[in-house]
């Protein structure tokens, strides 16, 4: 017997994304419920290439009694509403957003990373997605750390406009194509124009100066990770549709060879090396669309600290920093915790 799965969310583009993942990947799910507002409501979305068709219910009338988990991607104002409700009927809640990632009663979940955590979701019956950017650098780093502990990370991202939504997505495609036939490439979603251009400014600004998803990349990884890693982020937006990259740098504790981490690279779970050093020997974000591993490559000794490394890594954003990552959660709590599916 499968679960009874609910995707909140289910008309933007992580909610399609999960449904397209929860046909690609077989979930054992009995019954599939997709919610969205009720502007949504009666409209149909597809089950990945199935060809199964689901018609969208209003999430203000739905009944969360008997279902047994339910991916959220709705944006932290209607997590707040919804997530509580949900939980308190039964139904285990994987949120995208980030109104309950830094919760310390809520974990925080890369299954790559820390699977065992999850077994604290009983306290709230909720469990967070991380960050987009977090994920992949997290799977990238658990192995190495694993190894040679990691005492500080520097990252720089170049985050595709998908990680704003389809109204970042729009605004690329529009601004490009206005500048080529001389239109005004004029900002809506985005604080500058993103066209042909890069942006070093992702969500909103604190006192220190850094930004919010700055911020976010620090303490998630502390959470996920180990709390003694200390983090530097500089968030750049990118004219890029889907996939986000990152230049880290990584200084550890112990002595670590470029050699020995691609060999650990090798064989971590969720990683994929590609790092040949000729013409095209790495991979770029439009390479891993679509993919469900997180790219490493330009894998190389930092000779101005005693033990460094510096790496290049890619990801599908929408996978493996959203959706992805909420379906293997959704398969790890299956497995090791409601024990329902035969």
């Amino acid at each position: 017997m499968g679960y009874r799965v609910v995707v909140a969310g289910a008309t933007g583009n992580v909610g399609r994304e999960m449904l397209n993942i929860l046909a690609e990947r077989e979930f054992p799910a009995d019954e599939i419920a997709v919610l969205a507002s009720s502007r949504s409501t009666g409209l149909t979305v597809d089950f990945g290439d199935t060809g199964k068709t689901l018609k969208i219910q209003n999430i203000e009338h739905f009944d969360w009694a008997g279902w047994d988990m339910a991916l959220f991607a709705i944006g932290s104002e209607a997590t707040a509403k919804y997530a509580p409700i949900a939980a308190a009927a039964g139904c285990t809640v994987i949120d995208n957003s980030s109104l309950y990632r830094m919760d310390p009663d809520v974990p925080l979940i890369v299954p790559e990373v820390n699977p065992e955590a999850i077994s604290g979701y009983k306290r709230k019956n909720i469990i967070a997605n991380p960050n987009c950017s977090t994920a992949q650098m997290v799977v990238a780093l658990k192995p190495l750390h694993d190894e040679a502990t990691i005492r500080r990370v520097v990252v720089a991202t170049y985050q595709s406009v998908s990680g704003a939504g389809k109204e970042g997505m729009d605004e690329l495609f529009e601004q490009s194509r206005n500048i080529f036939v001389g239109d005004p490439a004029v900002p809506k979603k985005f604080t500058k124009q993103i066209a042909f251009n890069v942006i070093p400014h992702i969500d909103s600004f604190l006192d220190d100066g850094s930004t919010k998803e700055e911020w976010k990349m620090v303490v998630e990884t502390k959470k996920i990770l180990d709390p003694k890693i200390k983090v530097s982020a500089t968030c750049v937006r990118v004219p890029v549709f889907v996939g986000h990259s990152e230049a880290i740098n990584i200084e550890f504790v112990d002595e670590i060879s470029a050699a020995r981490a691609k060999a650990i690279l090798r064989e971590a779970p969720g990683v994929m090396l590609v790092d040949k050093h000729e013409d095209g020997g790495y991979v770029t974000p439009i390479e891993c669309v679509g993919e469900y591993a997180t790219y490493i490559s330009r894998v190389r000794e930092d000779p101005t600290v005693d033990s460094g490394l510096s790496l290049w890594c890619v990801s599908d954003n929408l996978r493996k920093g959203a959706a992805l990552n909420a379906v293997q959660i959704a398969e790890l709590l299956g497995r090791k915790h409601l024990q329902k599916a035969g």
